[in-house]
This record gives C-alpha cells, sequence and structure tokens, in this order.
C-alpha cells in the first residue's frame, strides 16, 4: 500500500518538530541553574524564605519588647508662679521634679508577659518551619514527578513511533489496512500532547519551587533525585506528639495570656509620684526646697473589665489548646494511616508496571508477527503509559504522606539530608 504525499509530509513535519524540540530542551536543561539536592535547599530555605524571614523579624520584635518593658517611667518637670498681678510683697517661682514610682510588682508583671510574647513568637517560628519544610519537600517531589511524568510522555512517544512504523510497515506488505496507519498516527498525536501537558506542569512545578525556597531566579533542571533516595530508604518513624510545635506554640499563647491577666490585675494599682523642688521668692531674695508625694485613687476605674477581658482570653487560649492536642493526635493517627496506605499503594503499583511491561512487549511481538490486532497493541501500551503514571502518583503520594506524618510528629520532614 503505497501512502499519499501528504500523510508522509505531515508524519516528517512532525518527527522533525519533535527533534528540535527536544534539542532546545536538552539546550536550555544544560545551561540553566540545576536545583540543589533538598538538603541544600532545606537550609538554604530555612534561612531565606520570606516567610520564616517574617517569623525571624516577629522575634526580633518580641524582643525589642522586652527591653522596652525594663524602662522605668519617665520623670516630669513642672513650674509655677504665684501672686501675680496681686498686692503681696513678693512673688513665688516653684520648680518640680516629679517621679513616679511602680509598685505592687506591675514593672516585673510587664517584664513576664513580654517574655512570654517572646516564647510565643519562637515556638511560632519552629512550627512554622515544621510546615514549611514539608512543603518544601512535597514541591520538591511534585517537581520531581512531574518530570518523570514528563520522560513517560517522551518515552510514549517513542513506542507510538515504533507503533506507527510497524504499522506502516504491515499496511505496506498488504497485511493491514490502511486505517491502522490512521490509528497509529491519532495515538501519536496523543501522546504528543501529553507530552507538551506535561513539560507545561513540570515548568509550573519548577517555578513554585523556585518561589518556595525563596530563590531569586527559577530553577530549570533537577539533579540528584530526593524521591528515589526516599525510597530506597527505610525512614525511621516515630511518635512524638507531646513535643509537637502546635502544642508547643499553643501552650506558650495560654501562658502569655495567663500572664496577662497579672499585668492587667496590677494594673489598677495607683502610682507614687514623689516630687521635690525649689520655690524662690522673689521679694525678699530667698528661697526655699519644696517636697511632696501624691497618687491616683482608684474609685471609678478599677480595671475590672480589663481583668475580666484578660481572663476570658486566657479561658479561650485554654480552649485552643486543648483543642490542639486532640487535632496533632489526631493528625498524627491519620498520617500514620495514610503512610502505610500509601507505602501499599507503591508496592501494587510497580507490580502493576511489570505486567504492564510484559503486557507490552508480548504485545508488540505479536503485532509485529501479524497475530495481534493492532488495537490490542494499542491498548497494552496505553496500559502501560498508565502504570508508570500510577507508580509515579504512588511514589510522590508516599513521599507527601511522610512530609505529613513528619509536620503531625513535630519533625522537621527530611531535614536529616544531605
Amino acid at each position: 500500500m503505497i501512502f499519499s504525499s501528504k500523510v508522509l509530509c505531515q508524519y516528517r513535519l512532525r518527527a522533525y518538530n519533535l527533534l528540535i524540540h527536544a534539542s532546545l530542551l536538552c539546550f536550555i536543561q544544560a545551561h540553566a541553574e540545576d536545583v540543589p539536592s533538598f538538603g541544600v535547599l532545606l537550609r538554604q530555605g530555612l534561612s531565606q524564605a520570606p516567610i520564616l524571614l517574617e517569623q525571624s523579624a516577629n522575634i526580633r520584635a518580641a524582643t525589642a519588647n522586652i527591653q522596652q518593658a525594663k524602662a522605668y517611667l519617665n520623670p516630669s518637670i513642672s513650674g509655677l508662679s504665684e501672686n501675680l498681678n496681686t498686692r503681696a510683697d513678693y512673688i513665688q517661682h516653684t520648680v518640680l521634679l516629679t517621679q513616679p514610682f511602680e509598685i505592687g510588682g506591675k514593672r516585673a508583671a510587664r517584664i513576664e508577659a513580654r517574655s512570654k510574647d517572646l516564647l510565643v513568637a519562637e515556638t511560632r517560628d519552629q512550627e512554622i518551619q515544621v510546615l514549611y519544610a514539608a512543603e518544601l519537600a512535597t514541591a520538591y517531589a511534585m517537581t520531581e514527578a512531574m518530570h518523570e511524568r514528563m520522560k513517560v510522555a517522551e518515552n510514549d512517544i517513542s513506542r507510538a513511533n515504533d507503533d506507527t512504523n510497524a504499522a506502516k510497515t504491515l499496511v505496506e506488505s498488504g497485511r493491514e489496512a490502511s486505517l491502522r496507519v490512521s490509528q497509529a498516527q491519532a495515538n501519536l498525536s496523543a501522546a504528543e500532547a501529553a507530552f507538551q501537558a506535561a513539560e507545561a506542569n513540570f515548568i509550573e512545578a519548577m517555578v513554585r519551587l523556585s518561589a518556595l525556597a525563596g530563590s531569586t531566579s527559577t530553577y530549570t533542571g533537577l539533579g540528584e533525585s530526593f524521591t528515589s533516595k526516599i525510597l530506597s530508604e527505610n525512614r525511621a518513624r516515630k511518635d512524638d506528639s507531646e513535643t509537637s510545635p502546635a502544642i508547643r506554640r499553643a501552650q506558650a499563647e495560654h501562658e502569655a495570656l495567663l500572664s496577662q491577666v497579672t499585668v492587667e490585675e496590677k494594673r489598677s494599682i495607683p502610682n507614687i509620684e514623689v516630687s521635690a523642688g525649689v520655690r524662690h521668692f522673689e521679694g525678699i531674695s530667698s528661697q526655699a526646697f519644696v517636697i511632696g508625694f501624691g497618687s491616683a485613687i482608684p474609685i471609678f476605674d478599677q480595671n475590672k473589665g480589663g481583668i475580666a477581658a484578660a481572663n476570658e482570653r486566657a479561658i479561650a487560649a485554654e480552649a485552643r489548646l486543648n483543642a490542639t492536642k486532640l487535632q496533632v493526635n489526631a493528625n498524627l493517627q491519620a498520617a500514620t494511616a495514610q503512610v502505610n496506605a500509601s507505602e501499599r499503594r507503591l508496592k501494587a503499583a510497580r507490580e502493576g508496571e511489570r505486567a504492564a511491561t510484559q503486557a507490552y512487549q508480548l504485545a508488540k511481538t505479536g503485532y509485529e508477527a501479524g497475530k495481534t490486532p493492532l488495537i490490542e497493541l494499542l491498548f497494552t501500551r496505553k496500559s502501560l503509559t498508565d502504570a508508570k503514571l500510577s507508580t509515579i502518583d504512588a511514589s510522590f503520594t508516599f513521599v507527601k504522606s511522610l512530609a505529613t506524618l513528619a509536620t503531625a510528629e513535630g519533625r522537621i520532614a527530611f531535614g536529616d539530608f544531605k
């Protein structure tokens, strides 16, 4: 059977475009900056990711608040002139320096409260680090998964080309109808479209990973396989929910609000003001020393509303602490179940991929020998592609479940990676 020149030209143009595209991609990857290993990227991210820089600023602000809380109240100076525009024999000018003093432990309570705020900022920073590490590990594994899917699509194009060439050979020998070539070419076009989609997904994942890592430039290539290393190692797991940063943060918030209750209770205690100064008598050119003291009388404002509000906020924080403990325990149980399930899924996916590979090889051999119909070959090839993609998805899900488990346990996900 002789093919039309139009069909042959379309086939050659498609192959030429693919060759140009693949060459350009290889050139870009050869001259682009590869993503560092996960361990290196994690350390870089923990030091330069915007969300963690924000937490560092919050810690510095809380530390500055402690320094401010230690400050004593400022003195005040005042002046007074008496007997102006009167018939008195002399005019009096008085200058007073007044120093307020906090009593009842108000300053100590304020310092303690600001120290508790610093602890809240530090525990929140630890919690954010744990969440960030899990998110970075997931994004890293996702990028590798998209890259693997792109490679599968590229290999699928190669297999589709082989199937099309086999169909052409059989059609030319008169053993197949020309319709088989059209079917094979349609599958080839579908494989090319899948490759374009996979490449777009890979680029998107790489952009997201670069942004998450705080990189000023976008990574465009991958180096050492993070996912493969995880799958090849027996990652140790531990159950230590009591040290979860989420629980420590909730405890710190509760303690901070309890200390604020003390601050509000002592706020109603009036300050003592001690004054000392000099009074000058203008008419007789004489002067005298003046001393006095004063204090507010807490009759109308005893800060009862402020104390009640602080108590209610502490009660709410205690409720959040109890809820956090329950949530952390539930997350830990769910994450453990997900790890076990994803591990079984990965094992099943690998077995399915091996079976699909054997089936395709047998179908291809049978088709080339004229014993297997083309539709069965195309079906087994699609099954092989689906099985490979299923393995990739299962591998990603397993890595993601390990990262989720690390978060539930309060650990930096894969923090021991070099």
